[in-house]
């Protein structure tokens, strides 16, 4: 479902990526892996089209995606892919239920379909009880799971994590990492994760690691 063919991307004279070939399928759950600086974060921002490559082209369902205008590009990122960060981005000044409901509202759906989806997905991830409480009043492991669930509020089938339990304790973290395989098994989507977690990387389908910029080892 995702193709990215001879990525290449620099910033100054420094080249953080030399040449990336990289195949994702539908229904994987993918680990990048690789040392600080060897390039995850820089990849993944450049497949979530969050970031554009000096070289190269990342293709979704065979749509070149950096074909297209800058405000076509960012309808398509909305509906089509969902992302989760290690600090969870979660806005202060709303509830767990609102600040989920945001990319919904971003992409001009209707607000009460999107009310009804944002709560039956925090009822999925044992939040019901939690959706009216701004993020000050969750535990770390609740506002990262908050932060999945908007991710998921537009049904994308392609889910982008960049160190999505870095800032959780070990229980949490295991607790996240089963989370997105109960949701690739009960939904179908498929996740490509930049984790220095272990125990993650070796969950995953296939572990992919970069060194220098380049993909050094693929495992499965």
């Amino acid at each position: 479902m995702l193709r990215a063919t001879q990525i290449e991307k620099s910033y100054g004279k420094l080249a953080v990526l030399k040449g990336i070939d990289l195949e994702i399928h539908k229904g994987e759950i993918v680990a990048i892996v690789g040392a600080s600086g060897a390039g995850k974060s820089t990849l993944l921002h450049i497949l979530g089209t969050l970031d554009h490559p000096d070289r190269g082209k990342v293709f979704i369902y065979d749509k070149d995606v950096f074909n297209q205008s800058p405000k076509n590009l960012a309808s398509f990122r909305n509906k089509a892919l969902g992302f989760v960060f290690q600090f969870h981005n979660l806005l202060p000044e709303f509830t767990a239920l609102e600040n989920i409901m945001i990319p919904g509202l971003i992409g001009n759906n209707d607000e009460r379909k999107i009310r009804k989806r944002g709560q039956e997905l925090l009822e999925m991830l044992g939040l019901g009880d939690r959706m009216n409480h701004k993020p000050s009043e969750l535990s770390g492991g609740e506002q990262q799971r908050t932060a999945v669930a908007r991710a998921m509020i537009n049904t994308p089938e392609l889910i982008l994590a960049d160190e999505p339990s870095g800032n959780l304790d070990s229980k949490n973290a295991l607790d996240l990492h089963a989370l997105f395989f109960q949701l690739r098994k009960e939904t179908g989507q498929t996740f490509v994760i930049v984790t220095h977690n272990e125990h993650l990387s070796e969950m995953a389908d296939r572990r992919i690691e970069l060194k220098d910029g380049v993909i050094r080892k693929v495992m499965i």
